[in-house]
């Protein structure tokens, strides 16, 4: 056992006391359970690098573009950092950009990713490469119904809300099963704000609480099927300053 064995934990949780997998002791005060773990299971979730001024403030979804000379130097500085994580598997995204992440990342690793298709950005469509002034003008509706969470709306010639959250939790359940300690998931910002609301048990529409940095990570425990949130924005960038 590690040094996060037999640490007491409170989580929000979609669990009921018949659910609680052997290891797991607790009780529970309303939609809160407090327990005690033997081991909790960690995901590590790291967006990808820069892509280039050319795309900032513009929606990048589908668009299978490559990291910048920038994004690649952002995934070396956080590099270091997850090699101590003792990282036992890997999923990423099919595109370009989240597979370079992942190359560079697991370099000096006997560990190989898995390219999982549901770990994609959501597809915006006609949306895609254009600024939100924009978008806004010509699809004021179509913005209206986005920014409701409607999970019907679909972008323009692109992917249904309900579709992007729909793969996001079959992706979230595989990676539950998983049973590696630790997990890292190269992926897409959009895509990790919805891993965080459906770990912590939040509605899909609150990912907006969220904002997930360029090449950062996330951490996750899991205990059972519930999560806690235990980093957001790890950028490495502190340790290499201290080294510096």
């Amino acid at each position: 056992m590690d040094d996060r064995s037999f640490d007491m934990c409170a989580v929000q949780s979609k669990l009921n006391p018949a659910e609680m997998k052997n290891g797991i002791h607790g009780s529970v005060n309303g939609s809160w359970i407090f327990f005690e773990v033997l081991m909790a299971r960690k995901l590590l979730l790291l967006r990808h690098g820069d892509v280039g001024d050319e795309y900032h403030d513009r929606y990048i979804g589908s668009t299978n573009v490559s990291m910048s000379e920038r994004g690649h130097q952002q995934v070396r500085t956080i590099s270091p950092w997850l090699s101590d994580q003792s990282i036992d598997c890997c999923y990423c995204s099919p595109l370009r950009r989240c597979k370079e992440t992942a190359s560079i990342v697991l370099e000096q690793s006997d560990v190989e990713y898995k390219v999982d298709p549901d770990l994609r950005e959501i597809d915006f469509g006609k949306w895609e490469g254009l600024a939100f002034a924009d978008i806004a003008q010509k699809f004021p509706d179509e913005v209206k119904r986005w920014s409701d969470f409607d999970m019907d709306f679909a972008f323009p010639d692109g992917e249904r809300i309900g579709d992007c959250v729909g793969r996001v939790v079959g992706i979230a359940d595989r990676l539950t099963e998983d049973p590696a300690d630790t997990v890292l998931v190269c992926t897409h910002g959009g895509i990790i704000r919805l891993l965080i609301c459906y770990f912590l048990g939040l509605e899909p529409w609150q990912y907006i609480l969220f904002r997930v940095e360029r090449a950062s990570v996330t951490t996750i425990e899991l205990f059972g099927g519930a999560g806690l949130l235990c980093g957001l924005n790890e950028t490495g960038k502190a340790a290499e300053e201290t080294e510096g």
